[in-house]
């Protein structure tokens, strides 16, 4: 018999939880940072290397892999897990976000969207139906709900109409999985920055029953202040007995700020990303290992870091490879970065148990202000 979906709070301090989420292929510690692999690898890094920084789950886009290299041939080849070499949960997300982020490439209906592919202009239909078929052809773990996410700033009759539709898809969505033993859908809030719009839409949620929830529509250019106003709410609108996942979120105090107010699970492109442009995240902040700075440094990027790179290589060296666009810096600083944003989920969840986190809150706010270490 199929192991359930199910997920457990262990503590909370505050709004602030920490527990777990259970899967077939393993558990999932809350909360929980989910590294971006959109098509199919988490770039710069073995699946073994994302899975010895901590990573319990990775996500995947169903966009990406629907147009390269296609849903039905990664499902021929035996599923998304045995394609990419990872054997822990993966989490793909529904394609709705990339489709509206095409612009002038996509046509939105009452049924679905139509859109032309990035690649190569071909064109490509979306409803809900198919983006539930599609992650059903990965074999992802947790399946995310189609729906429209409108960018911010927007009117409220613009965010209300794109709320009462992606309740709608939310229900198609829900039909369209049926039961499949063992995989968990999520259903997506939306509604902007309205309080009562929030409401609405995690009362239709409800209604339609979900594995657990989203708060989706945020990190979309509205600000961290604005953000943190919804979340200061947004999070209990929704049932408490399901992880609550923040989509697209985010910079490490983005992160704290999310779990202070009672978010389980997170995904950004961030670290990689970062990683790609030189960027290291320590516990001081952004470092920039482009800068002439660096150039003599024998100091690792974080001395406190247990990570590889920190381990066995100075900022002098993560300065040449960077500057002379090698492979291994980016290599280097994606994995440090991962191992970082694991590192700071950890110190959470030690912390909610703990019952310490406002004074671990502080100490990680106060050690970012101090900024990096003196130059040489």
């Amino acid at each position: 018999m199929t192991q359930p979906f199910s997920f457990r709070c262990d503590a909370t301090d505050g709004r602030a939880r920490t527990g777990a989420i259970s899967t077939p292929r393993g558990e999932i510690r809350t909360p929980a940072f989910m590294p971006v692999g959109t098509a199919a690898t988490v770039k710069a890094m073995l699946p073994e290397s994302v899975r010895a920084t901590g990573a319990d789950i990775l996500l995947g886009n169903t966009y990406h892999l629907m147009l390269r290299p296609t849903a039905e041939r990664i499902d021929r080849l035996g599923g998304l897990h045995r394609f990419m070499n990872w054997d822990g949960p993966i989490l793909t997300d529904s394609g709705g976000f990339q489709v509206m982020s095409l612009g002038a490439l996509r046509k939105l209906d009452e049924d679905g969207v139509t859109f032309k592919s990035h690649i190569d202009g071909s064109k490509h239909r979306l409803t809900p139906e198919h983006s539930m078929e599609i992650q059903r052809l990965l074999g992802s773990d947790i399946v995310m709900c189609f729906d429209e996410c409108p960018s911010l700033p927007a009117d409220r009759d613009r965010i209300a109409t794109s709320m009462e539709l992606s309740m709608r898809w939310a229900a198609r969505s829900r039909a369209a999985f049926g039961d499949r033993p063992g995989h968990a859908l999520f259903g997506i809030q939306q509604g902007g920055l309205d309080r009562d719009l929030r409401a609405q839409s995690a009362d239709a949620l409800r209604d339609i029953g979900f594995d657990g929830y989203a708060v989706g529509g945020l990190a979309v250019g509205e600000g961290q202040d604005a953000m943190f106003d919804v979340l200061d709410y947004a999070p209990d609108q929704l049932p408490k007995d399901k992880p609550r996942y923040l989509m697209g979120v985010g910079k490490p105090d983005d992160i704290v700020g999310a779990v202070a107010r009672g978010i389980d699970m997170m995904d950004c492109v961030l670290p990689s990303r970062s990683g790609r442009t030189g960027q290291g995240w320590t516990r001081r902040g952004q470092v920039n290992l482009r800068n002439a700075r660096h150039a003599d440094d024998p100091r690792p990027l974080d001395e406190a870091c247990t990570c590889p790179t920190c381990q066995g290589y100075s900022r002098a060296y993560l300065h040449h490879v960077i500057r002379s666009q090698e492979i291994i810096g980016s290599m280097l600083l994606t994995w440090h970065n991962l191992h970082y944003f694991q590192e700071l989920m950890a110190g959470m969840r030690d912390a909610i148990a703990g019952a310490t986190f406002t004074a671990w809150q502080a100490g990680f706010h106060a050690m970012r202000a101090d900024g990096d270490i003196e130059r040489i």
